[in-house]
């Protein structure tokens, strides 16, 4: 279960995936020349002038990490089955968060440092938000990993659910054959059986 804090500011890093990638294409300084005489600079320079793609390096990684123990969390045992009474697809969530954060942030002047500090700070602020909200859902590397959401109407053995959000890596529809695992109090990643 993703109910945890801390779950949640997992699926949020990995969530900035794709901010971290251009971040790393957008700032690595990595000197190549084919001239006669020329001569590696050395790590210590090399890695003076990349501080930032190394960050950006190091959260791709723990992302990546993070995305393999989501998916081995999937693999767990389920609950029994449900039936759907209404679903909506929410697919445009993914892209609704790419265009809203990841987007804006990757275009601040990452060569200044005040500007840099600014992006870590609505980093923090966005992740909060994101966590308190429960909106780790929206996450892009999910939809990249050929996740689909879905806002449905669920009944379950204690009655019917409202708007509870549908994680899936295959299409649902009303008469879908599910079994699910529940990820929040409202979210649960459910599997055709």
């Amino acid at each position: 279960m993703v109910n945890s804090t801390f779950e949640k500011w997992k699926m949020y890093i990995t969530s900035l995936w794709f901010l971290f990638f251009l971040i790393l294409i957008i700032t690595a300084d990595i000197p190549i020349s084919f001239e006669p005489g020329s001569k590696f600079i050395g790590f210590k320079e090399l890695g003076s002038r990349n501080v930032i793609p190394i960050f950006s390096v190091a959260m791709l990684g723990i992302g990546l990490f993070f995305v393999h123990t989501f998916n081995m969390n999937l693999k767990g045992s389920v609950s029994s089955s449900f039936k759907i009474k209404k679903i909506r697809n929410k697919n445009y969530e993914h892209l609704t968060f790419l265009t809203t954060y990841i987007i804006p942030l990757i275009c601040f002047d990452l060569g200044s440092l005040r500007y840099v500090i600014v992006l870590l700070v609505l980093l923090i602020i966005i992740g909060v938000m994101y966590v308190k909200t429960d909106m780790f859902y929206a996450n892009p590397t999910l939809a990249i990993m050929n996740f689909q959401l879905y806002e449905a109407d669920v009944e379950l053995r204690d009655g019917i659910h409202e708007g509870v959000i549908l994680i899936s890596r295959s299409r649902v529809e009303l008469s879908s054959s599910l079994v699910y695992r529940k990820l929040d109090e409202k979210i649960y990643f459910v599997r055709s059986v």
